[in-house]
């Protein structure tokens, strides 16, 4: 039986980033043309809404399933597929009009694919920043000002390139498909930051960022995730015979 395409781009973060592995650049992108040929329905969501019920039925692994409508959607909504301590697995569901505003991915390589509907990003990288216990404010040029409308190719973002501080707004329903490596994590100083960005008068294209607190309004809701059961590392591992450090994972 052919693997579902979830439980591959499992095997290939488990591959490529586990103990702090760094991928070269072939690994990447070779893991950009998994995230290319992930459609809605491999994560569980039927992006079209044609019935009143919240969820219909599919075959995933030869069980009937649910599946999110993504016209349902009224709040920012995550999905959560798999976390551990060297990459994370997602979806962010938005509905038209909402928005997740300038935040960032310290130290994080992050592949983002946009599986339905249109959102406009807004992308910048530091030129230079000074960052205290109190606040991180600096000069950042901006790498991103555009609509992406589905079907667009992943996106790439890494730790000092590539727009690693962004903005979405939904224009239409639409998700996205997540890849961070690592994750957030604040005990290990990975946590989110988000800011405000003034542009700077004839200096077209860029604009000091300035932190902010968490925005009061940003509220993000979880909802189940319907897609394809993934075996990860533990779910193989017999915990059962640990009769040496050989047989730990």
């Amino acid at each position: 039986m052919e693997m579902n395409k979830i439980q591959v781009l499992y095997d290939t973060c488990h591959v490529l980033f586990s103990q702090g592995r760094l991928p070269n650049f072939q690994q990447i992108h070779y893991l950009k043309n998994l995230l290319d040929k992930i459609e809605a329905i491999d994560v569980g969501i039927d992006e079209f809404g044609f019935c009143d019920s919240p969820t219909s039925d599919a075959i995933f692994d030869g069980a009937r399933r649910g599946l999110l409508y993504g016209q349902s959607f009224s709040e920012i909504t995550y999905i959560h597929i798999h976390e551990c301590d060297d990459f994370s697995i997602g979806v962010f569901c938005l509905p038209a009009g909402k928005e997740f505003p300038l935040h960032d991915h310290p130290e994080m390589t992050v592949l983002s694919k946009l599986l339905y509907g249109s959102v406009h990003v807004k992308a910048y990288d530091w030129i230079n920043f000074d960052s205290t216990k109190e606040q991180t404010i600096g000069l950042a040029g901006k790498v991103i000002d555009e609509v992406m409308k589905a079907p667009h190719e992943p996106s790439i973002l890494f730790p000092r390139s590539g727009g690693n501080i962004h903005s979405f707004r939904a224009l239409t329903p639409c998700a996205i498909l997540d890849v961070l490596s690592p994750p957030y994590c604040e005990d290990f100083g990975r946590p989110s930051t988000y800011y405000y960005d003034i542009p700077i008068p004839y200096l077209n294209g860029y604009s000091m960022l300035e932190e902010k607190p968490l925005p009061d309004d940003l509220v993000v809701h979880g909802a189940p995730y319907f897609g394809p059961s993934i075996v990860t590392l533990y779910d193989d591992y017999d915990f059962s015979d640990q009769t040496s450090d050989e047989n730990h994972v």
